[in-house]
């Protein structure tokens, strides 16, 4: 494939959701994504407290989800657990990670449809965990008892399904195809809890898609004219 071809290819994969980047930042600047940069901002406060003596049992308390809590505590604690990074990883991948990922998505989708995605994500890997325990180790869906201990995937999942439906949303079908192609080889190579979870999180992100998907098609012709969009499912600007 000759240069020519690569950047028509470049076009068609990113063409609409750079547009739409390009457009926000030139015209609003940091102010297009008031609600990203405040989730940075607490993911790095959390960051900070749960690595003091007297910070890690509050923040537990608040954002630490495990599959062997009660069912109404691990809901009480999911909201916040999108943003309290996992303990064992390098903070700074997390950080980058929901600047840039959720940065996107409240361009494109606006603020509260990405933190519905984001919760949705998240909520599924949380359930996802509970089932998994309780079929067990012997069958390919399930973990071992003691996976019930381990904390949340934290801010990982809400990534991998934002990640997801924008690139679903924008048509960037190539690139939706990688995301949700790493994820499976990572539950390959590493078939643990927060391996499993963004599955769980791409799953019932794809089944929104779907949805979606479904609705669009349903509306009447006129209607999907009106709504504006460069290509078919590409809003041209948030909803």
């Amino acid at each position: 494939m000759n240069r020519a071809a690569l950047r028509r290819a470049a076009r068609t994969e990113w063409g609409p959701l750079a547009g739409t980047l390009r457009l926000a930042i030139v015209t609003k600047g940091p102010r297009a994504v008031p609600m990203t940069l405040a989730a940075v901002a607490l993911t790095a406060t959390f960051q900070v407290v749960q690595n003091q003596p007297w910070g890690f049992g509050p923040v537990q308390e608040l954002g630490s989800v495990q599959a062997r809590l009660p069912w109404w505590l691990a809901l009480l604690r999911t909201p916040l657990s999108l943003f309290v990074p996992a303990l064992d990883l390098p903070v700074w991948g997390a950080l980058a990670q929901v600047l840039l990922v959720f940065g996107i998505a409240e361009i494109c989708l606006g603020r509260w449809r990405t933190l519905t995605i984001a919760y949705a994500a998240t909520l599924a890997g949380t359930m996802y965990a509970r089932l998994a325990v309780h079929i067990g180790p012997d069958s390919v869906f399930g973990l071992p008892p003691e996976a019930a201990k381990v904390v949340d995937t934290g801010p990982s999942a809400a990534v991998v399904g934002l990640a997801v439906y924008v690139t679903w949303r924008y048509r960037a079908w190539f690139t939706c195809g990688v995301v949700v192609a790493a994820m499976v080889a990572e539950v390959l190579v590493k078939p643990n809890l927060a391996g499993k979870e963004h599955i769980a999180a791409v799953a019932a992100v794809l089944a929104l898609c779907a949805a979606d998907e479904f609705r669009r098609r349903r509306k009447p012709r006129g209607d999907v004219f009106r709504s504006g969009g460069q290509r078919s499912g590409a809003p041209a600007s948030r909803s």
